[in-house]
């Protein structure tokens, strides 16, 4: 049963940071299937790479998020239009000669 749940989030993480690429997910799908009962250190090895794999990408986004040097006009045009609209209201559009 931990093996399942460890299986199905391993191919969650995978193609949700990594991407949909056949090479990545037939390797996970083999090295399942060739050991019948997992044992524990390899169980143990693929929940610790979800949880690398989900750090990696939400360290990522801090970088970005925390980025001065990026231009952030256009996210913070997103988030005043969320709470324009969580009012009821909108933003005016600019006009662009």
């Amino acid at each position: 049963m931990a093996a399942k749940i460890v299986y199905r989030d391993l191919l969650k993480a995978v193609s949700k940071h990594v991407g949909k690429d056949a090479c990545f997910t037939d390797f996970i799908k083999q090295e399942f299937r060739s050991t019948t009962p997992a044992p524990e250190t390899s169980l143990k090895l693929a929940r610790d790479y979800i949880f690398y794999l989900n750090s990696v990408h939400h360290h990522k986004e801090l970088l970005f998020s925390y980025n001065i040097a990026v231009d952030r006009s256009d996210e913070m045009k997103k988030v005043l239009g969320k709470s324009a609209a969580s009012v009821g209201l909108q933003l005016p559009e600019v006009y662009q000669p």
